[in-house]
């Protein structure tokens, strides 16, 4: 179920702060309004995808970060901290998988050859604009998914800021690593020819006139044929997309337009004459987004009763219901949701969401091992840890609630709300208790000391000995 979240920047200190001021005077206005996207659909495909040619170059899957960027411009970015970003806008421009995976292959060839690192060779000038791209995306990564996402997937941000202008040496080296990474793969690289060949005008056009990518991604003829020509020399090069994989990509782009688009046109694009299945997918989501709850439950019930054992179409009648105010109804398929994928932590994290929306006690352990098992999987997912906090309090359970709301500024990043919060979470926890260890990481991480903490202790004894402050009268 695609989720968008919008999250405002937290203060910042140092220098950091000078860059981000910056860049944030750049980005007001119609930036403000991006977000990335969560669904653990289009993710399983895009990583089924792309992991073996991650690993064919030399990468592993694990370290490397696919962020869904919710802008309709065509863009996509690698930054450092091997993160890569891919825009809907250009999921949408493709026209197959293999150019989808073309377009990511050469993102990964960025940073196999680690071009986001060299700021010298790109001047003085471009190192706050390299610093900036990479504090957006691991804001994004910490919890401030709006705010990253006007960093570096903003079109005004590329035309204010003048774009990250690779130099053409660097885009060749990443297209030749591409190929070779998607060969290895057993993976034509015919896609990523074909790509850059559908957008060839970009390169008489004005920067002003450029998609995004094609002003950080600088395009030319010669670039193209030099590709073309070690591609088409490549044994992999007349492979095609399966049935399979063709069948995905259009589930993507329909679940993308449906979710991003307005309902009315997304039923203008998938008629209901059209009865494939990503058609009648996105009917569904398109009436329940435009509040016509019946006909998208009946079209959700007419899908899973082809396809009982479709994790996401459970996930879809869940979030239908949930969103509805119908929790009670929700829980049983998002149960079937997680029972069919129990691994996926955006569906324990749905089903726990419903059970805690019950207001029903007897359903906060479940919730609870939901969300223990989401956030050990996903550290760092801020909704995870603040049901989380909210199920413990209504537990009672008042020192692993303040716990879980340090984790929760913990992964944001507000390293002073995590301290305060895990302080106050380690005088209410057993001693030597795991929680109470993990309580103490956080306050260390801080850059507390221990010697920090026996003197807070001590104050605090004193605090204590002495009793509450006497209020002379009239105060």
């Amino acid at each position: 179920m695609i989720r968008q979240t919008r999250v405002a920047f937290r203060p910042l200190a140092g220098a950091v702060a000078a860059v981000m001021a910056v860049v944030l005077a750049a980005t007001a206005g119609p930036a403000a309004a991006q977000s990335t996207i969560r669904d653990t659909e289009i993710e399983g495909i895009i990583r089924d995808w792309s992991d073996p040619v991650f690993v064919a170059m030399g990468l592993d899957p694990a370290e490397v970060e696919v962020l869904l960027v919710a802008d309709n411009d065509l863009n996509a970015f690698a930054t450092r901290g091997r993160i890569m970003g891919i825009n809907t806008g250009l999921i949408l421009r493709t026209e197959d998988p293999n150019q989808l995976l073309g377009v990511i292959a050469h993102e990964a060839g960025h940073i196999k050859n680690r071009h986001t690192l060299r700021d010298g060779a790109q001047g003085a000038g471009m190192q706050p604009m390299i610093m900036s791209m990479a504090l957006g995306a691991l804001a994004i990564l910490a919890g401030e998914p709006g705010a990253g996402a006007a960093l570096l997937g903003s079109g005004q941000y590329f035309g204010t800021l003048g774009a990250l202008r690779y130099l053409q040496s660097q885009e060749g080296e990443a297209d030749i690593t591409a190929a070779r990474g998607l060969e290895a793969a057993g993976e034509s690289g015919r896609g990523l020819v074909s790509f850059f060949e559908n957008f060839r005008s970009q390169e008489v056009f004005s920067d002003a006139r450029r998609y995004p990518y094609f002003r950080s991604h600088p395009l030319s003829g010669q670039r193209i044929e030099a590709l073309r020509r070690p591609v088409e020399a490549m044994s992999n090069y007349d492979q095609v997309d399966s049935p399979e994989r063709m069948a995905q990509h259009a589930l993507i782009r329909a679940k993308i337009q449906a979710f991003m688009n307005p309902p009315t046109q997304t039923l203008r694009t998938y008629l209901e004459t059209d009865t494939s299945f990503p058609a009648r997918y996105a009917r569904a989501i398109a009436w329940y987004r435009d509040g016509q709850t019946q006909r998208a439950l009946d079209a959700t019930d007419a899908l899973i009763a082809e396809d009982q054992d479709n994790p996401y179409l459970w996930e879809l009648r869940g979030q239908i219901l949930f969103e509805e105010g119908r929790p009670e109804e929700a829980i049983a398929a998002h149960r079937r949701a997680v029972e069919f994928l129990p691994d996926a932590p955006l569906l324990r994290i749905n089903l726990a969401h419903a059970l805690i929306e019950t207001n029903d006690a007897t359903r906060l352990d479940e919730a609870v091992d939901h969300l223990k098992t989401a956030t050990a999987r996903e550290g760092d997912n801020t909704l995870a840890w603040r049901l989380l906090s909210q199920a413990y309090s209504s537990q009672g359970k008042e020192g692993e609630a303040r716990l879980a709301s340090a984790e929760l500024y913990f992964a944001a990043g507000g390293e002073e709300q995590a301290t305060q919060f895990a302080l106050r979470a380690r005088d209410m926890l057993p001693r030597g208790s795991i929680e109470w260890r993990r309580a103490m990481d956080i306050v260390l991480a801080s850059g507390a000391t221990m010697d920090d903490i026996d003197d807070l202790d001590a104050r605090e004894e004193r605090r204590r000995e002495r009793g509450p402050a006497i209020l002379p009268p009239g105060a």
